[in-house]
């Protein structure tokens, strides 16, 4: 893998704010298929914060097979990398998930982004984004080294039926990241300790997807993140064994555990009860990460929580997390 070809500060949204009004932001769809109705919507929350919205030409287009992907990938791919090569690009914003994202990536001229990857103000360019476009944020990480965010997108349907959603992006893209404390109401320490290193992870399904290619070539150490949605408890058990055998898991110097939206599966004597499914999860989760030695904390908010946190990827933060709780989980903050 050649050096990057300029040198980005991944640490420059600590004290300063991504965005400002007047920025100009690009939307793209590099996953699933959204609608003409839920685009225009997206665009005027962003339009109404002050921002300039440019939308990526082929993000309606209809994929001529398969109904889950936005277009097809060339289409997805162009408007992301057209997105990211625009020197007026403060922040590429991905308008949904879905399925697709990893499909984009070996087609990517990585040195071109890399030579683009700062604003005329010499702080990188942001991308924005949660669920599949993990595999866009753990790309960026290898091939760019800046900092993502990974938060709802404004296509889905949590952005517009959540207030609090809406309010906590808003104040990620426009006030300084250090010393923010990201827990939730329902976190609770899972194995107490303490931690601090880089941020990473996302979704544990496309981390595992990944496993074999060029972006897990090279196990990133500090504080892992992992959720995910709709998985069955076998599948989350392969994902997991599938990351723990490559090393990622035990690379990890703490774990933080966001939301398992619809996980479980009625796959137990219990049947299809929410609570019991979600049980099935935590006692997997406990069987993988509880004799690790390193601090696991569960129900961080994070992911497909109908009030899902943001979290920022590829900066440095702290993990405090004492037997009974409460615990922190502090941005730009160090031990």
């Amino acid at each position: 893998m050649t050096a990057p070809l300029v040198a980005a500060d991944r640490f420059a949204y600590l004290d300063t704010a991504p965005l400002q009004p007047g920025d100009r932001v690009r939307f793209v769809s590099p996953s699933g298929p959204g609608s003409a109705e839920s685009l225009e919507r997206a665009v005027s929350y962003y339009r109404d914060w002050g921002l300039d919205v440019v939308v990526g030409d082929h993000v309606l287009d209809p994929h001529p097979r398969a109904k889950y992907l936005a277009g097809g990938d060339d289409a997805r791919r162009q408007d992301l990398v057209d997105a990211w090569l625009d020197p007026d690009t403060a922040a590429v914003v991905c308008v949904r998930g879905g399925y697709g994202a990893m499909r984009l990536l070996d087609g990517i001229d990585w040195e071109a982004m890399r030579a683009a990857a700062l604003r005329r103000d010499g702080r990188p360019k942001l991308l924005t984004g949660s669920s599949d476009v993990t595999a866009l944020h753990e790309a960026f990480r290898v091939h760019l080294d800046v900092p993502t965010l990974f938060c709802p997108m404004p296509g889905n349907d949590v952005f517009r039926d959540s207030e609090f959603i809406r309010a906590d992006v808003r104040r990620w893209l426009f006030e300084p990241w250090r010393g923010r404390d990201i827990v939730g109401p329902r976190t609770e320490v899972v194995v107490p300790g303490t931690a601090e290193g880089r941020f990473t992870g996302g979704n544990l399904s496309l981390l595992a997807g990944a496993l074999g290619a060029v972006e897990a070539a090279v196990l990133p150490s500090g504080i892992l993140f992992l959720e995910d949605i709709d998985e069955e408890t076998y599948r989350l058990d392969g994902f997991l064994l599938a990351l723990w055998r490559a090393g990622r898991i035990g690379a990890a110097s703490g774990i933080v555990l966001g939301s398992w939206h619809n996980c479980g599966g009625p796959d137990g004597p219990e049947g299809p009860d929410a609570s019991a499914s979600l049980g099935r999860v935590a006692a997997l989760l406990r069987e993988y990460l509880c004799d690790l030695g390193v601090p696991v904390v569960g129900e961080q908010g994070f992911g497909h929580d109908p009030d899902a946190l943001s979290i920022p990827l590829n900066v440095d933060g702290a993990l405090v997390a004492p037997a009974g709780g409460p615990a922190r989980l502090t941005v730009g903050a160090a031990l």
